[in-house]
């Protein structure tokens, strides 16, 4: 994509490569543990800007976890950070105040070389790179695209609230969209703003899920403590897998609107607890 520096709308990824100089164990599920060190990365340059993210409504941030290759833990529901392999992490910024996290993180991994500190290790940052786009150039992409066909990889387990704490655990249209439709309406300007209901989503798009990739989750998010004090660990049920989407019928305005939600998916990750792993994905868009 294209970098826009002097756009009014702004959407931020960027992409570290990590290395460990020993061997440690991170849950099999790590997008929780990424999420603290990023936090305490965040508060060391700017207690401030910390503190909002944690508190955001929007979900400001959005992070991959750990990708890479890992050994067998010696912990339970653990797996093992190798000595001297790369691993990658992808962080997503969608806040429309987004500046000062992007300047934060830029502070501690890039201009004080922080690593970053888990539990049981750290990773030394070896590379930095961002990307920046805008609501406005998502919408332009997709504009051009002729008769498009969405994949989706579902990279992360992607938790989606339908009613309540009830979570879908398949990659419907309605779910997917309409969670992507939520947070693009939050973070985008007012006269971006998309109007795409369920039932034209469920009338003009049609999921073709690949029931190779297909898999069900449940993830660690939070600890909160309980009433004794003690931290109870709070879990989300999703799934993962690729999923292509096929339009049926639709307008030119209701594929690009679906298109560009796909494309911001990337940055702003889908469903619940995407500053916690979740939701992440990856997105290619076919014209037919």
């Amino acid at each position: 994509m294209e970098t826009h520096p002097e756009s009014a709308s702004r959407l931020r990824q960027i992409e570290l490569s990590l290395r460990a100089d020993e061997q440690f164990d991170v849950p099999q599920s790590d997008g929780y543990s990424v999420y603290s060190a990023l936090l305490a990365l965040l508060e060391s340059a700017d207690e401030a800007v910390s503190a909002r993210v944690h508190d955001s409504e929007i979900g400001s941030l959005h992070n991959s976890g750990l990708r890479g290759p890992f050994g067998e833990g010696k912990r339970s529901h653990h797996k093992r950070v190798l000595s001297d392999r790369e691993y990658t992490l992808a962080v997503g910024i969608t806040d429309p105040e987004d500046e000062a996290i992007f300047e934060g993180l830029v502070s501690a991994l890039v201009l004080a070389d922080e690593p970053l500190e888990l539990t049981h290790g750290r990773l030394h940052i070896e590379s930095f790179e961002s990307e920046n786009t805008s609501h406005e150039t998502l919408l332009a992409e997709a504009a051009a695209c002729n008769d498009p066909s969405l994949e989706i990889e579902f990279r992360t387990a992607t938790c989606i609230e339908e009613v309540g704490s009830v979570t879908t655990m398949f990659p419907t249209r309605t779910a997917v969209f309409s969670s992507l439709l939520g947070k693009w309406n939050k973070t985008a300007p007012d006269e971006l703003e998309l109007d795409v209901d369920r039932e034209t989503l469920a009338a003009s798009v049609i999921e073709k899920p690949d029931a190779r990739s297909y898999r069900t989750h449940s993830v660690l998010v939070n600890r909160v403590d309980d009433a004794d004090g003690n931290a109870r660990p709070i879990f989300r049920q999703g799934f993962s897998g690729t999923c292509e989407y096929a339009f049926k019928d639709a307008s030119d305005s209701v594929q690009n609107a679906v298109t560009a939600l796909a494309l911001f998916g990337e940055f702003s990750g889908v469903g619940s607890a995407v500053a916690r792993g979740c939701g992440d994905v990856a997105t290619e868009v076919t014209d037919q």
